[in-house]
């Protein structure tokens, strides 16, 4: 009997050491070997909230395929004694070891979701409204709800110096057109609602005209004029050469009770954007508060700006060039031809036909 009891005293030995050798062996694989071996270009994307429980992190990482097993990583944990995991948004791939993942979610590296956009110069509201909804959460009518609310535009007012009642006209199509600074812009996510990323263009709008305030408030115009024929002639030009030229023409139109004639404004009056197609000459010969190329403009500028200008092109009509240019064209190729007469511009045009290089209206 004394025999037989240790060979039974010694199968439990032998099963109990089977087990603690199997138990290490799978603790092992549990934190040495990934959830999915070779996966680096997958992403798994885990968003633990603030106030979650060890125990409940631990049960989400494995429900999302991170971890193996949510028990061997209660052992790690104590045994290793991990610190607190912090909460936060965090990519993994799958291929993390049991204590990778841990280290990421203790040392609160979460995932960079930084939203980076770009905003191009000369553009208008309706690019910036489709690059919002292209790069973020916000949809269009996010961005256009937000410039028809009234509230918020005279909260601005009252902000920004350079915004004046100007911008509550009714015949503007977008209060802010031509005050967001075109630039590239970094946000925290795609989360960012349309106020924080028009006040950040804002911002750097005012940092560009506070830089000229001196000129601007000594000009004869307002900052709201000064805007709009920026606006111009960051559409007419295309040069730095050339931009002070082209706001020379636009003062010398200005001060003969001239039309300014400009094609981008008939343009942005019928909300067409360049390009797309020629002029129709009954569009050209229509009124509208845009549109310099139409009846009653004599010696207007159009009621607001027609497209975000740069800080060159801002600069150039704070520091025009003195000549006596009253008109300018340019041709298919955008090469600009400045002129004083009537005439001698009739000759560009004609000369520039014949090359097939002028823009003809239907």
């Amino acid at each position: 009997m004394r025999k037989k009891g240790f060979i039974i005293l010694g199968i439990i030995f032998l099963l109990i050491l089977i087990t603690i050798i199997a138990s290490i062996i799978w603790y092992q694989v549990q934190i040495k070997e990934p959830k999915v071996a070779g996966s680096e270009n997958a992403e798994i994307v885990v968003e633990i909230k603030s106030g979650t429980s060890t125990v409940d992190i631990l049960s989400l990482l494995e429900e999302n395929n991170v971890i193996k097993n949510k028990f061997a990583a209660k052992i790690y944990i104590s045994l290793h004694e991990v610190k607190s995991l912090q909460a936060g948004k965090y990519a993994f791939t799958g291929s993390e070891t049991l204590p990778e993942v841990l280290n990421i979610l203790a040392s609160g590296k979460v995932m960079d979701e930084t939203v980076t956009i770009t905003f191009l110069e000369g553009k208008n509201m309706r690019y910036i409204a489709a690059t919002i909804a292209e790069n973020t959460n916000n949809t269009t009518n996010d961005v256009y709800e937000l410039l028809e609310d009234d509230d918020y535009i005279l909260s601005i007012i009252d902000k920004y110096w350079f915004l004046t009642e100007d911008i509550q006209n009714t015949s503007i199509y977008y209060p802010l057109e031509g005050y967001l600074y075109p630039d590239t812009y970094s946000f925290e996510n795609k989360e960012v609602d349309v106020k924080t990323i028009f006040e950040k263009m804002l911002d750097q709008m005012d940092k560009v005209l506070t830089k000229n305030k001196e000129k601007i408030d000594s000009s004869n115009y307002s900052v709201h004029e000064i805007v709009t024929m920026a606006s111009i002639v960051e559409l007419e030009g295309n040069n730095a050469e050339n931009r002070p030229k082209i706001a020379s023409v636009i003062y010398n139109r200005l001060a003969t009770n001239m039309s300014l004639g400009s094609d981008v404004t008939t343009y942005y009056a019928i909300r067409v954007d360049m390009g797309e197609r020629d002029l129709y000459a009954k569009e050209i010969n229509t009124y509208n508060a845009y549109n310099t190329r139409g009846p009653n403009m004599e010696g207007k500028l159009p009621v607001g700006p027609i497209a975000n200008p740069s800080a060159e092109s801002i600069e150039a009509v704070l520091n025009p060039d003195e000549d006596s240019y009253l008109y300018f064209v340019a041709d298919k190729n955008g090469e600009i031809y400045f002129s004083s007469t009537y005439e001698e511009q009739q000759q560009t045009i004609d000369t520039s036909r014949k090359k097939g290089l002028w823009y003809e209206y239907e």
